[in-house]
């Protein structure tokens, strides 16, 4: 727990102090002053808990955006801060909350989460883990791609973590949650205006000045709008083994969204050619999900082999995730599974002289 939380805990965030405390909790979700849920084991569950009234509630998100360095009134009803342990904390007040006060604090994990880890619990295979490893270290460009609370930013901090530690990386956020225990790191983070005519800094301005800072590797945090233009032409252009998320529910899903997002940045670029691009530049995507169980797996890892004569996408999945059955206690059970396809880079990793064998690749 935070500093700022632990003070919090015996004052204006007591009525929810035993979940800030427990570090089997995740996340904290506040719909009014009577209403609060929280999230563990990967499942949301209503507490009996709840704050005296509405200005209990007011004070401590006032109190809140004080530790972050921002304000919350009329004017600016939302707010959206980091903590200095890395929690997330976002609120909204009325008039733009309908239902009184909305307060969702995602706690920062103090242990980092391994590659080894992910095995461990079931997230993917260790066939997996070599080959994203496999990835990392060929430089290929990697996309993860989840929906919301599927674990991208946790998978996307596990993979940027196989990257060399002699190269040069800059990390770019919308709030800073990445963690790379690499010592060339340059984490830049965008910068909302507080006031009208203030300075904003977008993600978009960001990549833009990363590709004057000559990276090895570009880390976004999450692409969500016209910067996935400028990413896809800095992976075209020699910057190899980049990284990002996106919200979508499939691999597929991931390039289609891709694809609306680069056409917002205003660039008049035919679509067959957008296409092309993404083809070229994306080339592994790895898919995450939250099962109905409340588990969270790499569903797929496949790669993106470019576009056929038509303008469509070419995916080939290598690994995929299947489930066998729900036990009498709900929980999904399956494996992960190689779906017998070589990549196309087998080939370019053995004579680079990696230990790879095609029996990972076998269907079994």
């Amino acid at each position: 727990m935070s500093d700022f939380f632990h003070q919090a805990t015996s004052g204006f965030l007591k009525p929810i102090a035993e979940f800030l405390e427990d570090e089997s909790i995740s996340e904290i979700m506040i719909n009014g002053f009577d209403q609060v849920y929280i999230e563990k084991g990967g499942k949301l569950e209503k507490t009996k808990n709840s704050f005296e009234d509405s200005d209990q509630l007011m004070a401590a998100v006032r109190r809140i955006a004080q530790a972050v360095g921002k304000k919350i009134d009329e004017d600016q009803p939302i707010l959206d801060g980091r903590l200095g342990d890395g929690s997330r904390i976002h609120a909204v007040i009325p008039p733009v909350a309908k239902k009184g006060i909305y307060l969702t604090i995602r706690k920062f994990t103090k242990e980092s989460m391994k590659l080894k880890t992910l095995v461990k619990v079931g997230a993917l295979s260790l066939e997996m883990a070599k080959f994203l490893n496999l990835c990392a270290s060929l430089k290929k460009n990697i996309l993860v791609s989840g929906g919301t609370s599927s674990g991208k930013t946790t998978l996307l901090n596990v993979i940027s973590s196989l990257i060399p530690p002699d190269d040069r990386i800059v990390v770019i956020e919308d709030a800073s949650e990445l963690d790379l225990a690499q010592t060339h790191v340059l984490p830049l983070e965008t910068l909302h205006a507080q006031k009208e005519g203030g300075v904003e800094v977008s993600i978009r301005d960001l990549v833009r000045a990363s590709l004057r800072m000559r990276p090895d590797r570009i880390v976004i945090g999450e692409v969500r709008s016209g910067e996935a233009m400028d990413l896809l032409q800095a992976m075209n252009t020699g910057h190899d083994g980049s990284m990002a998320t996106i919200h979508a529910n499939s691999p597929f899903g991931a390039l289609s969204r891709l694809e609306t997002l680069a056409m917002m940045s205003n660039v008049d670029l035919p679509l067959m050619a957008l296409r092309s691009q993404i083809g070229s530049a994306m080339e592994v995507i790895v898919q995450t999900s939250r099962l109905r169980d409340g588990s969270r797996k790499i569903t797929h890892i496949s790669e993106v082999l470019g576009v056929d004569e038509a303008g469509h996408y070419q995916v080939q999945d290598v690994f995929v995730y299947q489930v066998k059955k729900v036990d009498a206690q709900g929980r999904i059970l399956g494996d992960h599974q190689a779906t017998g396809k070589l990549p196309s880079f087998y080939r370019e990793a053995k004579m680079q002289g990696f230990t790879i064998s095609r029996s990972m690749f076998e269907k079994k």
